[in-house]
């Protein structure tokens, strides 16, 4: 009897652990085994061999088929933001923001875009537990009627660096020694304390947002600066903010290590089975708008993605709705494999001089090329119409699938080409650039007066004492000399912030005896 009532009954199952079960319902029954190339298959659970013990026959064509397949069945992880969930849904405006933009997807109150986003985190790989402390992405795609829209931002308003020459070096920080293969507190801590401007950005990171409780549960942002173009071929520049509809939650440093041991794919299921149950999550999307006569006017550069623009002086204006209401119907074909280019933009909406930016420009085309091939655009999550065959003068390539009818593959031509947009031309506009070229390092163009704000204004007394103590156990597993720069920089944003921080981080001090003679050339 004791042994049965100490017999808990399982946990009801969720949508996730249903998949296959609800498959099963809606199939009813079973269909052929095909080879790739559409015949029959004659035995799934047997090789072609001599004799019951083998060897196999190189003519066993269905094996062949089976393991070359599956040889290939990875596309190369992403170098960043690998593991991620994703989901399609909606975008709706509620309000007119015509007079800033001429694009199509902004055009008229109640307007809907189907959309589809994927969330990340930034340095982990795919098999990385979901409640790290790490920034997230939130990658949102436009299917518009002039094409798509990839809006590739993070939950964080701001960023590491500012120049993306350091990109690069800043990543390999947050990934795994070359030596080791482990995480490496010494490389992350020597380049936050040598590049100050990371001051802002690790300030929000181990603050009580760095480890989100729900991808639903978090707000996204555009981070660097863009361009707004009207009808009239008048441009702003502005930033993009989403605010989730359902509150900012978190995860407290425990909670988030007993979840990673439990279920270290905790966000996933969370948004998978959210969205399965009909709990559909949104959020508000709002710009910011500075004119080009304000550029010249604020106290700070506003192309410095290290920067937000106070909502004071730049108050955040409504646009719309984003909803999610439909998972994948297959992880890899629309989540793994979709590529997002942040310069993928549309006639309205343009790049600005913001340095990140510019270089994002480049990289993400160039990766989507790499991992997923020349021809990613064919694939229908990464295709601007879903359906409709592109209309340009690209050709041939690895996987081609469109061949556009025999169009011609010249420009110009008199055979009836693709021909350009009028209406886009006007709504990119010429633009003044000037000045000296040089190798301009940005690296002590004001980085304490924004994080000085954060703390001092924005964080109250509890949440400053977590963000020390979240700073503290991380730092405190570099080397000394990193954690005495550390304290340095941030007593630049407040004294006794690195007052604190010293005092913490020497609580933490178990570093043995032995061990310090024997790393003394530290």
């Amino acid at each position: 009897m004791e042994e049965e009532s100490a017999t808990a009954p399982p946990p009801p199952r969720d949508p996730a652990a249903l998949q296959l079960t609800l498959f099963k319902l809606h199939k009813k029954v079973p269909s052929t085994t095909l080879t790739s190339w559409g015949t029959p298959v004659v035995n799934k659970d047997a090789t072609l061999t001599v004799g019951p013990h083998g060897p196999v026959l190189i003519q066993d064509n269905n094996f062949i088929d089976e393991i070359a397949h599956f040889d290939r069945e990875r596309v190369p992880e992403r170098v960043v933001h690998a593991k991620g969930a994703g989901a399609f849904g909606y975008f709706e405006v509620t309000h007119d923001i015509t007079p800033f933009t001429a694009a199509k997807v902004f055009s008229k109150i109640g307007k809907r875009t189907s959309i589809f986003v994927r969330f990340s985190q930034v340095s982990g790989e795919m098999g990385y537990p979901d409640t790290v402390r790490d920034p997230r992405g939130f990658a949102v795609r436009f299917y518009t009627e002039d094409g798509m829209w990839d809006l590739v931002g993070n939950n964080t308003p701001i960023f590491f660096i500012r120049d993306p020459i350091l990109f690069p070096s800043f990543i390999h920080t947050q990934k795994r020694n070359p030596v080791t293969h482990l995480k490496d507190y010494d490389a992350f801590w020597d380049f936050m304390s040598l590049r100050p401007e990371s001051t802002h950005q690790y300030m929000y990171l181990f603050g009580d947002r760095g480890i989100p409780a729900s991808y639903r549960t978090m707000n996204g942002y555009g981070s660097n600066t863009f361009k707004l173009i009207n009808s009239q071929g008048e441009a702003v520049y502005c930033k993009f903010h989403y605010k989730s509809n359902l509150g900012v939650k978190n995860l407290d440093p425990d909670s988030a290590q007993q979840i990673a041991g439990a279920d270290p794919d905790y966000l996933i299921r969370d948004l998978y089975n959210a969205i399965a149950e009909g709990k559909f999550p949104s959020w508000t999307f709002y710009i910011q708008v500075m004119t080009f006569d304000q550029v010249n006017k604020v106290p700070f550069n506003p192309f410095d993605v290290t920067k937000v623009w106070p909502h004071g002086d730049f108050p955040l204006i409504p646009v719309g709705t984003l909803v999610l209401n439909q998972n994948p119907s297959d992880y890899f074909a629309e989540v793994e494999q979709a590529s997002f280019d942040v310069s993928n933009f549309v006639p309205g909406i343009d790049t600005s001089p913001d340095k990140m930016l510019q270089g994002r420009l480049f990289s993400y085309g160039d990766t989507g090329r790499y991992r997923v091939g020349t021809n990613r655009d064919q694939i229908p999550i990464n295709s601007a119409f879903r359906a409709d065959v592109p209309k340009n003068y690209q050709r041939d390539g690895k996987f081609t699938i469109n061949t556009q009818g025999g169009a011609p593959n010249y420009h110009p031509n008199s055979f009836c080409g693709p021909e350009v947009d009028p209406r886009a031309q006007k709504l990119q506009p010429k633009f003044l650039v000037s000045g000296d070229v040089y190798r301009y390092d940005s690296g002590d163009e004001d980085n304490y007066s924004q994080p000085r704000i954060f703390y001092q204004k924005v964080l109250d007394e509890a949440a400053r004492e977590r963000l020390i103590n979240n700073i503290a156990d991380h730092c405190s597993r570099s080397a000394k000399f990193i954690q005495d720069r550390v304290v340095s920089v941030l007593s630049h944003v407040d004294l006794s912030f690195g007052t604190r921080l010293r005092a913490a981080l020497d609580a933490r001090d178990i570093t043995s005896t032995s061990l310090k003679k024997d790393i003394k050339y530290l």
